[in-house]
C-alpha cells in the first residue's frame, strides 16, 4: 500500500504483488476524508484544509521496476544516460555498471586498481563522470568506446574521500570529497584545483543552480555551502534546524535550493532571492531522508532509510506520497531522472529501481 499524505485526506493506491524485476503497477487513487483533521505545524508550515468535500484528485499512472545488478556491486549512484541506458557505480567492484533497461542486461567497465566509485553523472559531453573515492580521482568514461581516463587530485593533499560531481553552466566540473574538501576540473585544460571546505569534514552532494551557482552540502557539519566561482570560496548557509544534517542538494528551475536533511528527517528549500527558508518533517515515525532530485516539472523525490521508500513532495500542496520498495533494506543512497522516469540505486540489495510517471 502506498499512502499519501495530505492534511485532511488519505490517498490510498492499490498495488499488484511486489515482485522483483516485473513492472509494478501503482494502481487507482481513491480518496476517502479523515473525521478529523490535525492542526497544521508550525514547524511544517501545512497547508490549511478545506471545508468543503475533496474533489476527485487526478489519477497519476505510475509504475515501479527493479533491475538486479551483479552480486556484490553495491551501486551507490545512478545516472539515466541520453541514449536509454542507465550507468552506476558498482562501487565495491571498483567498476562503473551499464544497464540496459530494455533487456535488463548490465556489464562492468573497470576503472582500475584500488576503485571504489561513489558518484556518476552525465557530462554535457554525454560521458559519463565518476567521483572515484579509492582512486582519489575524477574518471571519465567515453559512452561510446568505454575508454576510461583518469585524473587524480594534487598529490601531497590526502585522500579526499571523494563524493558527488556537478557541471556548472560553463561546462566547469564541481565535486566535493567527505574529508572537508571541495574542488573544480575543467575538461578543456585538464586543469583541477582542490580547495578546503569551511568547518572542515562534511562535504556530499552538491548541485548547480540555473544561473549557474553551485551549492553543497556539508553532511558533518550541518549546513549549506554557496561556492562563489570567481573567488572559488564557500559561503555557509544554515538551515533552521541545528545539527540537521544536510546531506544531498538539488535546484529547481526557480533557483531554489532543495536539502534532503538526514538527522531530522526533513526536507529544507532555501530561497537565494530572499534568503529564506523553510522545511517539512517526512511522513513516518522515523524518517531518514537521504537522496533528493527535483525532476522536469519542480516535483521533489527523496529517499527515506527510516520507511524504506522513495517519496514525492509536491511544492505547491504541500503534500507528500509515499512509495514503499518491494526490497528490504533498499538502501536509496542516490536519486536521478529523466523525463517521465525517476532512477534510484539501491545500495543495499544490488538493484536498480525506476519509478515510472505517466502525465501529472
Amino acid at each position: 500500500m502506498i499512502l499519501r499524505m495530505i492534511p485532511g485526506i488519505i490517498l490510498v493506491y492499490a498495488l499488484a504483488a511486489c515482485t522483483s524485476g516485473p513492472t509494478q503497477s501503482l494502481g487507482v487513487v481513491v480518496a476517502t476524508r479523515e473525521p478529523s483533521p490535525v492542526p497544521p505545524s508550525v514547524e511544517n508550515e501545512a497547508i490549511p484544509t478545506s471545508e468543503d468535500p475533496p474533489s476527485d484528485p487526478p489519477t497519476i499512472e505510475t509504475t515501479l521496476q527493479e533491475y538486479p545488478v551483479p552480486a556484490g556491486s553495491h551501486p551507490h549512484d545512478v545516472a539515466p544516460a541520453p541514449d536509454g541506458s542507465v550507468w552506476y557505480t558498482a562501487q565495491r567492484l571498483g567498476a562503473l555498471g551499464r544497464l540496459d533497461p530494455e533487456t535488463g542486461e548490465t556489464h562492468h567497465i573497470a576503472l582500475g586498481v584500488g576503485s571504489a566509485p561513489h558518484g556518476v553523472i552525465v557530462g554535457p559531453d554525454g560521458a559519463a563522470w565518476v567521483t572515484d573515492s579509492g582512486l582519489n580521482a575524477i574518471v571519465r568514461v567515453d559512452p561510446d568506446t568505454e575508454k576510461v581516463d583518469v585524473f587524480h587530485l594534487p598529490a601531497g593533499g590526502g585522500n579526499a574521500n571523494l563524493n558527488t560531481a556537478v557541471f556548472d553552466d560553463m561546462g566547469i566540473l564541481w565535486f566535493t570529497g567527505q574529508n572537508g574538501v571541495y574542488g573544480r576540473f575543467d575538461p578543456a585544460s585538464a586543469t583541477l584545483e582542490v580547495f578546503s571546505a569551511p568547518r572542515g569534514r562534511g562535504p556530499y552532494g552538491i548541485a548547480s543552480a540555473p544561473d549557474g551557482t553551485v551549492y553543497y552540502a556539508s553532511l558533518a557539519n550541518s549546513y549549506v555551502g554557496r561556492i562563489d566561482s570567481d573567488t572559488r570560496e564557500a559561503t555557509i548557509l544554515e538551515p533552521p534546524t541545528p545539527n540537521q544534517g544536510a546531506r544531498r542538494v538539488w535546484a529547481d528551475s526557480l533557483g531554489r535550493i532543495w536539502v534532503s536533511e538526514w538527522n531530522a528527517g526533513k526536507v529544507a528549500v532555501y530561497n537565494p532571492k530572499d534568503d529564506t527558508w523553510r522545511e517539512w518533517k517526512l511522513p513516518g515515525n522515523q524518517p531518514q531522508a537521504y537522496a533528493i532530485y527535483v525532476d522536469e516539472n519542480d516535483i521533489i523525490w527523496l529517499s527515506d532509510f527510516g520507511a524504506n521508500a522513495i517519496v514525492r513532495f509536491d511544492p505547491q500542496e504541500e503534500t507528500f506520497t509515499v512509495f514503499g520498495l518491494p526490497s528490504p533494506s533498499a538502501k536509496v543512497r542516490q536519486i536521478l531522472g529523466r523525463p517521465g522516469e525517476i532512477w534510484g540505486a539501491e545500495s543495499g540489495t544490488d538493484k536498480l529501481v525506476v519509478i515510472r510517471i505517466g502525465a501529472q
